[in-house]
């Protein structure tokens, strides 16, 4: 073998190994909680069986060698009942996270279909790739959009035909937005479980119809179920050609992908009746519509090998086989879909569901088996070895890259294949079913010779540093070859973002040479007022460190930026119960332990004003500006509004509305919902992104909560939802929230932080009003439920430190849920301020907000127990700082007031 054929060859299997990994089709995990609590058994990863049919799976080629691959990677006896004990120790909460993000390593982005599983209540959690560090897009599942539009439809009318018409414009309008939505990568169909792949060439509304009354009198009967599983002939088929056809009909090169699931699953589906070829007159009908055949058409492979040969528009996914076959039907399965398929229409996916370990077994089981199946097609001198490592980056990265428009790059850093090959195990038992008689081949042995070494070389080369380094370096990467500057930011006690600036160069210098991406900075950091002044009895000795986190690495807000947030530490490591943002991510862990996770949504108001000198401003003119008023929509000064959304769509940061507000230059931009740390990250980034866009076209930008004594005032509305299985139950979001307002007037502390933010709440202004109280989709109450957990929490502005905000608010919350608090106010439905005494009386409403930022911290220093929910020390120096906050605001009139909070915010 020459030279350059034993440098392709390694070239083969280092992309064997390394080529990152698009996961074309993946499910999310359950939360660690519900993986304890066995709500999915471990004996799935590696079969579709349920009930009886379960328990003997461990007779099975895949489970047998599964279990030898599981005990390979966890150090144990290669037996069912030790893996399982060794799985059972990784569940442990300080393991756990590593465990999993292990298991996902090898992949660099997961499509997800998350609405697997509902009607199972198995705990699952949307944003689970995001919690692991992972990136992913959504996959919209249309029976599941479908079955939640029948049943408004069913409950908003009373006639079918009313209700089927309207049903019918909603799914369209919902699917519209989906197919516009840039976090949507395509969608997926189950109609393979429901009524077959046979969909008749012509749409029938009228059968559509017919099936869709008979679920509307069902639904109709007292005590009826909600509606959740559709099954019905015709109607089943109009939903798939409804959203087909919306796809064909869009003029654009850029089509999204429609995922049809195909024989490989549980025992739902009639076998004879899931064959891909019952396809081809749907495939003929959308020849501009992408459509993918999942999990390898299993066993109808060649089927749909054929139907993607002779067709532009299909595509064929490899995924499920791994590791639900044995080997042998592995190997079989790719080698039926090349005897005629182009390797450009080839995908792969996990199929990932439940269980870490589906993907890591999926993972390690797809490498083996697409190395020794390349291998032989290269031995018999059908390909080269780089045709072979060409076929490895289509199926793993090229081919999904462009179907769905990613704009990776197969060239940044690779994840490594860290779970051991079969032949790397130690100590295998030379009786497993599936390992190959004989001694290994010359290609086995340089496979396994070279794999040794590459993990050889990256555990060298990485381990002077932290795993979050390495991540950081390869971020900053990706970030471009713009980049000048890396800022790293605190955000402290009084509301204000503060940051360091690393040039690029020093910055990548730290990365690849240093233990740690940090700075060392003074312990009175959060201990100085907004004019830098230091509180009194805080000494200036003493250092922290501020360490980068990467998972907030955001580009911009300028050109040629990117900004990070960090957390204080000690020099030993250790966290500062000072930090703000260390605070809020305590408050979450904590909340964990009561099965308690959040989703929030931020509203962003703020006021421009024409700057006409230096600490000069003046009101915009008032030409047509009201809310939502189309004329203020088209102001120049919606011109830098419109600028800072496409920089933060650059930025990853999809806003979702954009409207004017009443007061004069007011606008309001509604931030993605996320996870709640990321989504006050994500927060304080964007206000830096307006700022800094408005002071570009000569505008000032300012979260001022009255800057205009006679207007709407300015709030920074946060909408919040219990992400975590129990969040659906009712009483706990009864008592999460019965836990805010128990505490509201404490909360309000930290929600409404500057003494001017007190000008804002009054009543009939849509800002909350002044009485502690709720209500459904009541804008006069601080506390607006919108539905189930989904509430809006509207006594916020934006001169709120939000860590501190919502650690406050969680913490309440969670003081609710801990004491089993009853939600002892009812309903308010009227203004609250409209009401007699007696009407009041009637709902339990008694208390009143709040009148001044003094009367607030007085209501924080007597409230016992949400001061030791959030932490004494933490209260006590927040509690210092603003009253030395009230002292310095004291000395000035309203008008300097006024000239001072827009000058800083």
């Amino acid at each position: 073998m020459g030279h350059w054929a034993v440098h392709e060859e390694d070239d083969f299997l280092r992309a064997v190994r390394t080529a990152p990994i698009i996961d074309n089709h993946a499910h999310p995990l359950l939360t660690r909680q519900a993986t304890v609590a066995g709500k999915f058994p471990l004996l799935t990863v590696t079969t579709e069986a349920e009930g009886s049919a379960l328990a003997v799976s461990t007779t099975s080629l895949a489970h047998i060698r599964a279990v030898k691959q599981l005990a390979g990677v966890l150090g144990c006896e290669a037996t069912w009942s030790s893996v399982q004990a060794a799985l059972e120790s990784k569940r442990q909460e300080e393991v756990y996270e590593d465990w999993v993000k292990s298991c996902l390593s090898s992949i660099r982005i997961f499509l997800v279909d998350d609405s697997i599983g509902d009607e199972k209540n198995n705990g699952r959690t949307n944003s689970c790739f995001n919690k692991f560090g992972a990136e992913s897009k959504r996959l919209v599942r249309i029976e599941h959009v479908a079955a939640k539009l029948i049943n408004q439809a069913c409950q908003e009318h009373v006639h079918p035909e009313a209700a089927f018409s309207s049903f019918v414009a909603s799914l369209q309008d919902a699917l519209t937005t989906d197919i516009a939505d840039p976090m949507v990568a395509g969608f997926t169909s189950t109609i393979c479980y429901q009524t077959g792949l046979g969909i008749p060439q012509n749409e029938d509304k009228d059968q559509a119809f017919t099936a869709f009354q008979k679920i509307y009198m069902e639904r109709k009967r007292i005590e009826a179920e909600l509606f959740s599983r559709l099954h019905h002939y015709g109607l089943t088929e109009y939903i798939v050609h409804c959203l087909a056809s919306l796809i064909s009909e869009l003029d654009s090169p850029y089509a999204k992908p429609i995922q049809l699931h195909t024989s490989l699953v549980d025992n739902d589906i009639t076998l004879t009746k899931a064959s891909p070829s019952d396809l081809q007159s749907f495939i003929k009908q959308y020849p501009t519509v992408p459509i993918i055949l999942l999990h390898s058409g299993y066993p109808f492979v060649r089927e749909m090998g054929y139907l993607a040969t002779v067709y532009a528009n299909v595509y064929t996914d490899i995924g499920l086989v791994f590791p639900m076959v044995s080997r042998d039907g592995q190997e079989k399965a790719i080698r039926q879909i090349l005897e005629l398929c182009p390797s450009s229409k080839i995908l792969w996916s996990t199929s990932g569901h439940y269980l870490p370990e589906t993907y890591l077994l999926a993972v390690t089981q797809m490498r083996r088996a697409l190395k020794d199946v390349l291998s032989e097609y290269v031995k018999k001198e059908d390909l080269t070895w780089m045709e072979a490592k060409d076929f490895v980056e289509d199926i793993l990265f090229r081919n999904s890259n462009k179907l769905y428009h990613l704009g990776l790059d197969l060239n940044s850093p690779p994840a490594v294949w860290t779970p051991q090959s079969e032949s790397t195990q130690a100590e295998p038992d030379k009786t497993e079913p599936d390992q190959e008689d004989g001694e290994q081949s010359e290609f086995e042995s340089k496979s396994d010779q070279l794999i040794s070494e590459s993990e050889s070389r990256w555990v060298q080369s990485d381990s002077d540093r932290p795993k979050s380094n390495v991540d950081g370096l390869a971020k900053l990467k990706s970030a471009g070859d713009c980049i000048q500057h890396v800022r790293l930011c605190w955000h402290d006690m009084t509301g204000t973002t503060r940051g360091r600036t690393i040039p690029i160069r020093r910055a990548m210098s730290i990365l690849q040479s240093e233990p740690d991406f940090k700075f060392s900075v003074s312990t009175s950091a959060l201990a100085v007022l907004q004019t830098d002044e230091m509180l009194p009895g805080v000494s200036p000795a003493g250092e922290w460190d501020l360490c980068a986190d990467f998972k907030s690495l955001r580009v911009g807000p300028r050109k040629g930026l990117v900004t990070i947030m960090g957390d204080f530490r000690e020099k030993d490591g250790s966290s500062v119960s000072l930090c703000p943002r260390t605070k809020l991510a305590e408050t979450l862990r904590l909340a964990s332990t009561h099965n308690l996770e959040f989703i929030l949504g931020f509203e962003i108001e703020f006021v421009l004003l024409k700057r006409i000198g230096v600490r000069q401003f003046e009101m915009l003119d008032g030409d047509a500006h009201s809310w939502c008023s189309v004329g203020a929509a088209d102001h120049d000064a919606a011109i830098a509004v419109e600028e800072a959304v496409g920089k933060l769509d650059e930025a990853g940061i999809y806003v979702e509305t954009i409207h004017p507000e009443s007061a004069f230059g007011q606008y309001e931009i509604v931030l993605p919902a996320a996870p709640a740390l990321k989504a006050v990250d994500t927060l304080i980034f964007a206000r830096q992104v307006l700022s800094a866009c408005a002071d570009a076209h000569g505008y000032k930008m300012t979260l001022h909560p009255k800057p205009y004594a006679k207007a709407a005032g300015t709030a920074a509305h946060v909408h919040m939802s219990i992400s975590s299985p129990r969040g659906s139950d009712r009483d706990t979001w009864e008592s999460f929230y019965a836990g805010i307002l128990k505490h509201l007037r404490s909360v309000l502390a930290y929600t409404c932080a500057s003494p001017v933010s007190y000008s804002r709440l009054v009543d009939g202004c849509w800002a909350g009003g002044t009485w502690v109280t709720w209500g459904r989709q009541n804008r006069e109450t601080p506390l607006r439920k919108i539905e189930g957990s989904h509430w809006e929490l509207k006594c916020m502005d934006g001169l709120a430190n939000p860590y501190l905000a919502m650690a406050a608010i969680f913490s309440a919350g969670i003081d609710g849920v801990k004491s089993g608090q009853e939600l002892l106010l009812d309903e308010c439905i009227e203004d609250p301020a409209t009401l007699t005494e007696e009407q009041r009386m009637e709902l339990n409403i008694t208390e009143k907000l709040p009148t001044t930022l003094e009367e607030a911290l007085e209501s924080l220093e007597k409230d016992a127990a949400l001061r030791e929910i959030v932490g004494k020390d933490s209260v006590e120096r927040y509690i210092a700082v603003k009253k030395a906050e009230i002292k310095l605001l004291g000395t000035m009139d309203s008008s300097a007031q006024r000239q001072w909070i827009i000058e800083r915010y």
